[in-house]
């Protein structure tokens, strides 16, 4: 069990995981809650040793601000505001809310902090990372100002007293240089944590937790070979053994050589129950004709499920879903407050009808790099654990346009490609996802004096450590230049090559 936890309640900003994230780094157990799932009663009862009021797109004037009870602020729990939470804190105790004249602040600004429990150790001049309209032009009369900015007269405010404290700026991004620092000021100064919660205690957690709530049930695992499905896979066979059954969907849109990789590494190495579901020819028909993004995931994730349905019944007294979902696909899927950016085939591309009791996701509060480091903990070998990342809707959201067979067949031949070069120049880790994609671009080309007309291929490379933001990676131009020559060589359709220079956001990692 987690001996101390903090609460990030979640107003429906963009940072908002990314704060429990920096929490954790400081091996603080934290979890995030609605503004409007979560009563003061229930954060006492729970024991938190402290409270993260997260950002937002909102105004406090807006006619359905998100608020939460003001109750809390007197709770006797130590309360952190950023940015809508600051500004939320102070309109709630009675201070006074403007909007900038001259259009607020964005990206790194020079922050000067004053003398704070907050801000020990932190230097009295540093950049924090900006992103705000509105801010406190008066805080509560209990507060006091403890740092400000050139534009913003209140950056930060504290009443220490009661152990409330209000940052306009996010100390959780890393563009904030001492934001670190800032949060274990909180974390250590403030609530007095001790930071003894490590990714193991999830581990076991989560192992004691399946297995006592789903004793004598049979689970079904939506499993694609990816990271995410193969840890949750680990997880849920440590706490369930035989009773776990792994579905393996063979729907023609999976990267070269892959079926059989992933067959042979859970059934022969891991000794799972797994069974292989041929439906290549059905996936095809029904994506026949489709071009929309978003209609394609929707296709793509019923079906999932349809088949995972048939297995069940076949199976016989199966009515528990397991699937690999992590924090990242909610986000983008348009859960709680967030905007949607696409829907995931395990989150927004469910069917509402299903002929299953529950869905489990073990994973759904994490990010890659923590999903990686659980399944290092788990014993899986890094060949797995460190393979790229996949989306759930395989290749179809990689072919842009309609799928084909013979489509699919470029863009499989191009991506191993572009894959294998990548590792055989040592640039394997200066990148964390890279893959192809079929463009609907077609171009004139000439190979053997002939004119030729074919596909664009897109390269895409992105580093990043959380997958919500990313940069794209520079790879060196030789190895651009050897894989370009090789996919207009080897790869019969293809007339050009481009490379990817658009980081997330604006972009996402994948291009539909």
């Amino acid at each position: 069990m987690v001996n101390e936890k903090i609460l990030v309640l979640d107003f429906g900003g963009q940072y908002n995981q990314l704060i429990a994230r920096r929490v954790r780094e400081q091996h603080v157990y934290a979890e995030i809650k609605p503004y409007n799932k979560i009563t003061v009663a229930e954060i006492k009862e729970s024991g938190y040793k402290g409270i993260i009021l997260t950002g937002g797109p909102d105004s406090v004037y807006d006619n359905n601000a998100p608020c939460f009870d003001s109750a809390i602020l007197d709770a006797g729990i130590p309360v952190l505001g950023i940015c809508y939470g600051m500004q939320l804190m102070a309109y709630m105790a009675g201070g006074l809310i403007c909007n900038a004249e001259s259009g607020g602040e964005y990206g790194k600004t020079k922050v000067y902090v004053k003398d704070s429990r907050l801000f020990k150790g932190v230097p009295e001049e540093n950049i924090c990372w900006m992103s705000h309209v509105d801010y406190v032009v008066r805080v509560p009369v209990e507060f006091r100002v403890i740092a400000f900015t050139d534009k913003c007269p209140s950056a930060a405010m504290c009443d220490e007293s009661r152990n409330l404290y209000g940052v306009q700026f996010h100390p959780e991004v890393t563009h904030s240089v001492y934001g670190s620092k800032m949060l274990a000021n909180f974390l250590f100064e403030i609530c007095h944590c001790s930071g003894d919660w490590k990714m193991e205690d999830f581990v076991e957690t989560t192992i004691a937790y399946y297995r006592k709530h789903l004793a004598g049930k049979k689970v079904l695992l939506a499993l694609s070979g990816g990271v995410d499905s193969s840890v949750t896979a680990m997880l849920l066979h440590r706490a369930l053994g035989q009773n776990l059954t792994c579905v393996f969907v063979d729907h023609g849109l999976l990267r070269k050589g892959e079926c059989d990789f992933v067959e042979n590494v859970f059934r022969q190495k891991f000794g799972m129950n797994l069974i292989r579901v041929n439906v290549a020819d059905r996936f095809l028909k029904l994506l026949a004709g489709i071009t929309e993004p978003e209609q394609k995931r929707r296709i793509i994730g019923k079906s999932f499920i349809r088949v995972f349905e048939e297995v069940a019944k076949a199976l016989g007294d199966i009515n528990v879903l397991a699937q690999g979902t992590i924090y990242p696909d909610v986000v983008e899927s348009g859960k709680g407050d967030s905007a949607m950016i696409k829907s995931h085939h395990n989150v927004g591309g469910l069917p509402r009808l299903m002929d299953f009791e529950e869905v489990v996701e073990p994973l759904r509060d994490l990010f890659k790099d923590e999903v990686r480091e659980v399944g290092e903990r788990l014993g899986i070998p890094n060949e797995l654990v460190w393979r790229q990342p996949f989306p759930g809707p395989g290749l179809a959201v990689r072919v842009i346009g309609e799928v084909t067979e013979e489509k699919l067949s470029i863009l499989q031949e191009a991506d191993a490609i572009f894959r294998e070069e990548v590792v055989n120049s040592g640039c394997e880790f200066m990148t964390n996802q890279y893959f192809a994609v079929l463009t609907d671009l077609r171009s004139v080309g000439v190979k053997g004096d002939a004119r030729t007309y074919g596909y664009t291929i897109a390269l895409r490379a992105v580093s990043t450590d959380d997958f919500m933001t990313a940069e794209w990676t520079r790879l060196p131009y030789e190895l651009l230049e050897k894989v370009s020559n090789r996919i207009t060589n080897e790869v019969q359709g293809i007339t050009r090559v481009v490379y990817d220079i658009t980081s997330k956001p604006p972009a996402t990692v994948e291009w539909e």
